[in-house]
């Protein structure tokens, strides 16, 4: 167990460490380094703000620097829209002290009415601005609370504006040749399942904790690969870099990833349906029709870990839909009582010829 548990933690590790140091994790910090140090030095040259507000700049800077231009312009305006909301209620809250209220009363109101303002969901990121933005203007503010809130906001502005240029300006980030490594990674899963569950199927003894485990693997894949795909995508959104080649990418990056989705979703529902046939000892699982139940799940993991383009894959293609037919007639062959009682079986060779239909628009 300790050995496990050892070999498990360092796996962690190299994975954490390889996301680390990864080539746009190491890009992100020199950009965001470079502009936070640029809207540093040029805060002081910024119009109506004062200079020793010019700290905002390179926080502005900060908050806008994201993985993706697109991102960025979102985060960086929704900052800006919730700061501008925290500023209202910051000044509201000295109105309020100033009329004669206490102190700590001013302050909670306006921290409660922040926190409220932020759930707003179309303020998104900003919405973490706006508790703190009216705090800094009800603490920091005092006598020349006008002129602070106004060199707040424009310094940050001035930030959010570096932070893009920078982001724009040195080598866009554009994701789609690392969401296609992904997609190949994925691919390479969802063989890996269905082997082995063909495995199982010829050695008549499915593992429900197993088959369970890998489906539980399946599904974390599925998040991750789906989540690199959707920044991959984002990533080309407003992208100078993004040309017609690789426009072609992402738009087989999404074919691809709606194509796997079905298959893993498919594969999923051939689980539950083997597992079911087995407790209920149906004949899908019992000689000749298990042996080309086997076949047929191979033969489908054989043509979805085939690459695009592959010479082998109109081949494959037809070799896995012919063991799907001959399941269906192996299983009309081996039909007993009425269709009820085959109706797994059934749904088991639709859920195989699903899976290798997914697959025919990349042959």
């Amino acid at each position: 167990m300790a050995e496990k548990r050892s070999r498990r933690v360092r796996r962690d590790v190299r994975a954490w460490t390889s996301e680390v140091v990864a080539q746009s994790r190491l890009l992100l910090a020199a950009k965001t380094a470079a502009a936070a140090v640029l809207a540093w030095y040029l805060a002081p040259l910024i119009p109506f703000a004062e200079d020793q507000y010019s700290y905002y700049a390179p926080l502005g800077a900060l908050v806008t620097m994201s993985p993706t231009l697109a991102r960025s312009a979102r985060v960086g305006v929704e900052a800006l829209v919730g700061l501008g909301l925290g500023i209202v209620l910051g000044l509201a809250g000295l109105l309020l002290v100033h009329a004669g209220a206490p102190g700590g009363v001013g302050l909670g109101i306006v921290i409660a009415a922040g926190v409220l303002a932020g759930g707003i969901p179309r303020l998104g990121a900003g919405g973490d601005w706006v508790a703190l933005a009216a705090l800094f203007v009800l603490l920091l503010g005092g006598s020349d609370a006008e002129d602070f809130s106004v060199s707040y906001l424009v310094t940050m502005a001035f930030g959010v504006l570096v932070g893009l240029a920078v982001n724009l300006l040195i080598y866009p980030p554009l994701y789609l040749r690392r969401a296609s490594e992904r997609l190949s990674a994925l691919r390479g899963v969802v063989t890996t399942k269905l082997e082995e569950l063909a495995d199982a199927v010829a050695a008549g003894e499915l593992d429900v904790q197993h088959l369970e485990a890998a489906l539980d693997e399946l599904g974390r894949t599925i998040a991750a690969v789906t989540a690199e795909v959707r920044e991959a995508e984002e990533s080309g959104r407003g992208n100078p870099r993004r040309r017609g080649a690789r426009r072609a990418i992402e738009d087989e990056n999404a074919r691809r990833m709606n194509a796997l989705e079905r298959t893993a979703f498919l594969t999923r529902d051939l689980v539950d349906l083997l597992l079911r046939m087995q407790e209920q000892h149906s004949p899908g699982l019992a000689s000749p029709v298990r042996e080309t139940l086997a076949v047929a799940i191979r033969r489908a993991a054989g043509i979805i870990g085939t690459p695009i383009g592959a010479d082998e894959a109109p081949d494959r293609l037809d070799d896995a839909a012919a063991a799907v037919d001959a399941l269906q007639h192996a299983i009309e062959q081996e039909r007993r009582g009425p269709v009820s009682a085959v109706a797994d079986d059934v749904a088991a060779a639709v859920c195989l010829r699903r899976i290798v239909d997914a697959s025919r628009p990349f042959v």
